[in-house]
């Protein structure tokens, strides 16, 4: 008899395991259910996760982005 531990998923209908079993398909199973908390991600906002990149850029940057991109895509084009 072979033992896993492996957590799973259930979306009302079937559980779905979060790694692949080392099991037959078909094959009989007995499970002992056990719920555990997980971890949400923390929720930012738009401007908390912009601020946090630490983007160095120019101070005109916002308002003349287009030509930014313009001299970028040029020098890729060399």
């Amino acid at each position: 008899m072979v033992m896993q531990t492996v957590e799973a998923v259930y979306d009302g209908k079937v559980l779905r395991p979060k790694k692949r079993l080392e099991i037959k398909p078909n094959t009989s199973v007995m499970i002992t259910v056990k719920t555990i908390k997980t971890k949400r991600a923390s929720t930012k906002s738009a401007l908390e996760i912009i601020e946090s990149l630490k983007v160095e850029a120019p101070p005109d940057w916002s308002e003349n982005i287009e030509e930014y991109l313009q001299a970028e895509k040029r020098a890729h084009e060399r």
